[in-house]
């Protein structure tokens, strides 16, 4: 009996160790690899010199696209302006301006085609072209209550003068019967 439940052990270790070694070599043999986005590796300068002169950059691209095409639009004051190309000019952009730069970029490879997409608001700065972020707050104000003035108003926010029922008073709702 002894001999039976030793040899059951060392069955159980050896499977073990069996298992451990071909989960080991299943994960050698198995390669996982990250996705590499190429739209992450598109990035875009901006000349600063007259006008709003703005290109691609794909020198992060990791892989070599066969062809590229580019499609540029820039909105300021509610006008927009297009352009298309690894470069454009826009002309129409003034320094004072804040700007809605957009690109839509093609890339094809071996009859596949990814569209990467990317838009941001920008500002002159008085020496370049920066990121304007409007969830990055820029001043904080507290907000003074206004005056209590004991007046009364109905429901309707009309200013009554004999309360009767639900009424508002001091920004605080009441009720008179």
């Amino acid at each position: 009996m002894r001999l039976k439940v030793e040899r059951v052990k060392w069955i159980t270790e050896h499977l073990k160790k069996i298992n451990m070694r071909t989960l080991i070599m299943l994960l050698l043999a198995t390669q996982i690899q990250a996705q590499i986005n190429p739209c992450d590796s598109i990035t875009y300068w901006i000349d600063p010199s007259q006008g709003f002169n703005v290109g691609l950059d794909t020198t992060g691209v990791v892989h070599n696209p066969d062809s590229i095409d580019v499609f540029w639009q820039a909105c300021t004051n509610g006008q927009c302006y297009g352009g298309n190309g690894m470069f454009t000019y826009f002309g129409q952009v003034m320094t004072t301006d804040t700007i809605k730069l957009c690109y839509d970029v093609m890339l094809y490879t071996s009859n596949t085609m990814e569209v990467c997409t990317h838009c941001d608001s920008l500002i002159y700065d008085g020496f370049s072209w920066v990121l304007f972020s409007v969830s990055n707050p820029v001043g904080i104000f507290e907000i003074e209550n206004k005056i209590n003035n004991n007046k009364m108003y109905d429901l309707y926010g009309r200013e009554i003068l004999k309360p009767k029922g639900l009424y508002i008073q001091n920004n605080k709702i009441k009720y008179e019967r």
